[in-house]
């Protein structure tokens, strides 16, 4: 009779020859080379900083040696741009997103002078590339980027074709895109590199499963096997996939990771004023190489960057990270004006809220998905007016969430406490692919846009062959698959366009724009936005008000024969907004009283 003892093979656990953990240094002195399509991962985490520093110590001085991958290329990458060490990056949005959305000015120094190439796809269309590439396919179908500019621009890697199943039907296709090396930041890990990531999980795995070499892994903690196999519902990433693995607590920074699933674990939140900084500093590229040299090129390792950073501030990180931090800064809501007075921006936020609510109303739609900046301001204040009433309405964001409630005090869309308010956390795939755009969705979006024209069309990308602006991220996935869209705007005839320099969102389903002067819609039958109501913010006629209107827009305005004068926000719809963004960072200087 065979005896199996307690050492056998069955006994679990994993065997010292197969462990990958090798420090970050050494990982990238193996595993990244020049030329490679480097696959910049966000799963559940914003940035993976550590290795970009550690790269950019190594290859700092070689020029135009690596293509970066990646839905949203930040201040962490600009650093690798500020080098010149890219020489393109295929993305869906360059910019800096605290404390406000906006152009990150190495990506638009170097796409200037001609020496970065920005390859531009949206939010869901790049990750659906990496997919195909993962499922071994040549390309996947969407109905996103079909009349965009980035259907122009991207032909060798997108087509519009019939669709065979449905008759006089077109369908895009995206072409598989399979990078060299994928690059990412997780939770936990096992010496092998199976690795937890929690959600929401954005754009998934797939790019680093399809990569040619496999993914070099940072994580906050390695653990033993035991503690993956307890958790495998959270292992996202198997370890076949992976080539290194490195320790690296707080390897994100200042990018914050959530706790959602894991109460337990010791996580920290994103550094909002250290992004800020580095922005601030990236308007002038030599303040910019005095803080790489300071931050990054000067510390030897991730070690030195952490004690650089400071016991105190990491502390304080880690105490904002938990589930009911917002409740903390609460007090300070005391310090908000009571006050009557308001500004053309809180007008235009307060009349896209009410707007949106009576579209939400009248189609009985039942989610609402919104851009960032003061788009999503006005969704969040739809949704508690909403709320009171009593209709149903679930909060989506493109990330990965369903069902969220916004806390205040943070306006920021993908702000970390608005994660466990979620009735559901996602991936960007099952959130824009299905919820979003799915057969069976019920959804109406909500967008910002710097040009927008008589169409509806949407310009976020370009206004000028050598002015880029951020992309698309989203947008022109909300724009062509919503039910409804709706785009606020501050007016102006630069804003307010009779064609939009770049089309990042076609218009066939924008039904309405709110600008800071006033209301246009598209009325019955009519292709063309019409001037539906105005904001009168002092005491001229109506008459002059639309004229007014009228010279601050780029195309021959209609009026139409209805026109109303849109009533005042309430000192109650004021308060409220506030409480979002209570240090103005969208709403802008406060009131004159």
């Amino acid at each position: 009779m065979l005896t199996i003892s307690q050492n056998s093979i069955f006994t679990r656990g994993i065997s010292p020859e197969v462990s990958k953990v090798i420090p970050l240094k050494e990982a990238i002195q193996r595993y990244v080379r020049p030329g490679m399509v480097i696959h910049t991962c966000q799963t559940g985490v914003r940035w993976c900083s550590a290795i970009y520093y550690e790269i950019a110590r190594q290859f700092w001085g070689q020029e135009g040696i690596f293509t970066l991958v990646g839905i949203s290329m930040n201040f962490p990458q600009s650093i690798l741009v500020h080098g010149r060490m890219v020489k393109k990056v295929i993305t869906t949005y360059c910019g800096d997103p605290y404390y406000t959305p906006s152009p990150n000015p190495v990506f638009q120094r170097a796409f200037q002078e001609g020496s970065l190439e920005i390859e531009n796809w949206s939010i869901l269309t790049l990750p659906l590339r990496l997919k195909a590439a993962a499922l071994g396919l040549p390309y996947l179908p969407t109905r996103s980027l079909i009349g965009s500019d980035m259907a122009r621009e991207n032909k060798a890697y997108f087509k519009v074709v019939h669709d065979p199943f449905s008759p006089g039907n077109e369908v895009g296709l995206v072409k598989a895109l399979q990078p060299d090396l994928s690059i990412i930041h997780a939770w936990l890990a096992d010496p092998e590199g199976n690795a937890i990531f929690l959600p929401p999980l954005v754009e998934n795995l797939y790019g680093a499963m399809a990569s040619r070499e496999g993914v070099l892994l940072t994580v906050e903690k390695i653990v033993s096997v035991d503690v993956i196999r307890e958790y495998s519902h959270l292992t996202k990433l198997p370890g076949i996939y992976v080539k290194s693995v490195s320790e690296v607590p707080f390897g994100a920074h200042p990018s914050g990771l959530s706790r959602v699933g894991m109460r337990e674990m010791d996580l920290y939140a994103e550094d909002y004023e250290f992004v800020e900084e580095v922005h601030q500093k990236s308007k002038d590229p030599k303040e910019l190489q005095a803080w790489i040299e300071e931050w990054v090129l000067s510390c030897r390792n991730h070690q030195e960057y952490l004690r650089k950073l400071g016991y105190r501030r990491i502390l304080q990180l880690k105490g904002e990270s938990h589930l009911d931090s917002w409740r903390f800064d609460i007090k300070s809501i005391e310090d908000l004006p009571r006050t009557e007075a308001y500004t053309p921006l809180e007008m235009a936020v307060i009349v896209m809220s009410r707007k949106l609510a009576e579209r939400v109303q009248k189609e009985k739609y039942r989610t609402m998905l919104a851009g960032a900046g003061i788009a999503n301001l006005a969704a969040w204040l739809c949704y508690y007016r909403l709320k009171e009433e009593g209709y149903p309405l679930e909060l989506m964001a493109e990330i990965g969430l369903y069902g969220y409630e916004p806390r205040p005090m943070d306006p920021s869309i993908f702000n970390q406490r608005n994660f466990p308010t979620c009735k559901m956390v996602t991936d960007t795939h099952t959130l824009m692919g299905v919820l979003m755009g799915g057969e069976n969705n019920r959804c109406i979006g909500v967008l910002g846009a710097a040009e927008v024209d008589r169409f509806g069309n949407i310009n976020s990308t370009k206004i000028s062959q050598k002015r880029f602006i951020v992309g698309s991220g989203g947008a022109n996935d909300i724009a062509s698959s919503a039910r409804e869209a709706m785009v606020i705007v501050l007016q102006s005839r630069k804003r307010l366009k009779d064609k939009v320099f770049y089309i990042t969102s076609p218009g066939r389903n924008v039904s309405t724009v709110v600008s800071t002067m006033g209301v246009f819609e598209k009325l019955k039958g009519d292709s063309t936005l019409s001037l539906t109501g105005y904001f009168r913010m002092d005491d001229s006629p109506p008459e002059a008000t639309i004229e007014e209107i009228r010279s601050n827009c780029g195309w021959d305005l209609n009026v139409s024969p209805d026109v109303v004068e849109i009533e005042k926000p309430t000192v109650k719809e004021l308060e409220m907004l506030r409480v979002f963004d209570p240090h103005r960072y969208y709403l802008g200087p406060r009131p004159k009283s």
